[in-house]
């Protein structure tokens, strides 16, 4: 039996990196996914290759009336929600704190955390018909730091938090509220974010090298998490921070 038969999913950031393979995956566990990013390309592709019975909406996610919108055509097309994916996010700049314009500091907040207010507030009722699941994409570096992105790390810091109390506030609803932590995954995301760096030919062999396991994978490793924590599996489990990281937060460890 799929693990997600039947399900619908809400996806935020999900026609692009670790979005897209989780898309896919639920695409496969028997899930309705619909996608809902900012830029029309990307999300027409996705959805097409997903499949008709998939839905692409674009949707600037730190926007009340594109995210009351994307929900609505959703429950218009599926009659229902069964879990909420707040995937969509942005990394960049490159910078520590006193370096970052106030535009960059309130893109970031409004990208990685109101989105995840706003899809809550306007998709909480279904999935209160449902008793779903709301599950954040968060990162490692929101619990153990990361030089030069003090903005972004606040936004993942925060997230993690958020996922806890939320949990605690939904679960007389039966609604269960997780997050998976990222370390590094190959993403446009994170080459881009290489090319940035003072010497991007090293950084293949430093993201490999700071996994225990070894390599830094690509988004189906983090998918594969996702699909179990949105599945019955995972039933008994919410307010969980779970780190999909090949050990990366583990130890005092030589970088060579």
């Amino acid at each position: 039996m799929q693990q997600l038969a039947d399900k619908i999913i809400f996806l935020t950031g999900g026609s692009l990196g670790i979005g897209f393979e989780c898309a896919k995956a639920y695409a496969d566990a028997g899930a309705n996914v619909v996608i809902a990013a900012s830029s029309q390309g990307p999300v027409e592709d996705a959805a097409k290759q997903l499949g008709d019975k998939h839905l692409g909406i674009v949707c600037d996610v730190s926007n009340a009336s594109d995210v009351e919108r994307a929900i609505h055509q959703t429950i218009e097309k599926y009659g229902r929600i069964d879990a909420i994916h707040n995937n969509a996010g942005i990394a960049t700049p490159s910078k520590p704190l006193h370096e970052t314009s106030d535009e960059e500091w309130h893109l970031l907040m409004d990208v990685n955390l109101k989105s995840v207010m706003l899809t809550t507030r306007f998709g909480f009722d279904e999935l209160k018909k449902s008793r779903g699941s709301i599950l954040n994409t968060s990162s490692l570096v929101g619990e153990i730091g990361q030089e030069n992105h003090a903005a972004y790390t606040a936004t993942k810091g925060a997230m993690n938090a958020l996922t806890k109390s939320m949990a605690l506030d939904y679960a007389p609803y039966k609604i269960r509220v997780n997050a998976v932590l990222p370390a590094g995954v190959w993403t446009p995301m994170l080459r881009k974010w290489k090319e940035e760096q003072p010497d991007p030919s090293s950084i293949e062999n430093y993201l490999n090298n700071i996994h225990p396991l070894g390599y830094c994978p690509d988004g189906d490793v983090i998918a594969d998490a996702c699909v179990f924590l949105l599945s019955d599996k995972a039933r008994f489990i919410t307010g969980a921070i779970l780190p999909v990281s090949g050990g990366a937060e583990l130890g005092y460890r030589s970088i060579r």
